[in-house]
């Protein structure tokens, strides 16, 4: 599991990479509050799940949290590059009805 970002211009781009099950989580959930409270002036923000090899519930879960907090910012959030199995669960949570494919 890896999580990667990069700044250009306003947006904020978090690449997330292997596995988000439970077991990654916590550690995904720590670093990205810690770069989303470093860049708190972002524009928008694009989770790019290109990399993402497995995603469950947990992931969504995730994502969701982390959504709540860029809203509070009043940041927009948005999904990038997810694959087919991504996709699917993403899609059943209705996670794109908040966080848009970019």
């Amino acid at each position: 599991m890896e999580v990667k970002y990069k700044k250009n211009g306003g947006s904020l781009y978090l690449y997330v990479y292997g596995e988000l099950d439970e077991y990654n989580a916590s550690k995904v959930k720590q670093y990205l509050d810690n770069v989303i409270s470093d860049n708190y002036n972002s524009s928008k923000v694009i989770f790019d799940l290109s990399g993402l090899s497995f995603m469950d519930s947990t992931g969504i879960g995730l994502l969701i949290g982390r959504y709540k907090k860029l809203r509070s910012l009043n940041i927009p959030s948005y999904i990038s590059g997810a694959s087919v199995s991504a996709e699917k669960v993403i899609e059943l949570a209705g996670l794109y009805s908040i966080m848009p494919k970019y």
